[in-house]
């Protein structure tokens, strides 16, 4: 087992939720992650898509996260919340670049890149495959109570107590070298 499979991912540290289905036409659940969402190669958000999720959803949020960058404490490429109940997909593209498709109301919070929208995958080279969890949260109020500037931890923090099931699809990548 590499060490990156024995790290811990985001979902470790929150309480037990019921799991739902999250797919992507461009990737698939570990696999590896596509070049559109390298942050040098194309830098593009993925199409995401959902189902199976509590009937008593209110709103939506999605995360990508990379729990192996060598940071101690991960890296966060993708924060949104505030998704209408009614979206169930994100076409590619919505969150990156001129936000084509992405739903009224959504907010991005800051990635850690310090911008507020989907920051592709750059791990350092030779350091060995990366896993990026793109999450899917099925939240039980349709607004999340925080805003664009929080945090990633603090956007973190209240899905802790907001979540009613989750669905995550993961993929690697790695840069060869060093």
């Amino acid at each position: 087992m590499s060490e990156q499979a024995r790290r811990p991912l985001p979902h470790d540290f929150h309480p037990q939720v019921p799991e739902f289905t999250v797919v992507s036409d461009g990737m698939t659940h570990e696999g590896v992650l596509p070049d559109d969402q390298v942050h040098a190669e194309g830098n593009v958000s993925p199409h995401l898509r959902w189902e199976g999720f509590p009937a008593e959803t209110r709103s939506f949020a999605v995360t990508c996260y990379d729990p192996d960058a060598p940071t101690g404490s991960g890296f966060w490429h993708w924060v949104l919340f505030d998704i209408p109940a009614s979206v169930t997909e994100l076409p590619r593209g919505a969150g990156s670049g001129d936000f084509v498709g992405l739903p009224d109301g959504a907010v991005h919070a800051r990635n850690d890149y310090g911008t507020r929208d989907f920051g592709g995958a750059a791990p350092p080279a030779g350091d060995g495959p990366h896993r990026y969890v793109f999450t899917v949260f099925a939240v039980d109020q349709e607004k999340l109570g925080v805003d664009a500037g929080a945090s990633p931890a603090v956007v973190g923090f209240n899905l802790r107590f907001h979540t009613l099931a989750r669905a995550a699809l993961i993929a690697e990548y790695e840069v060869s070298g060093g």
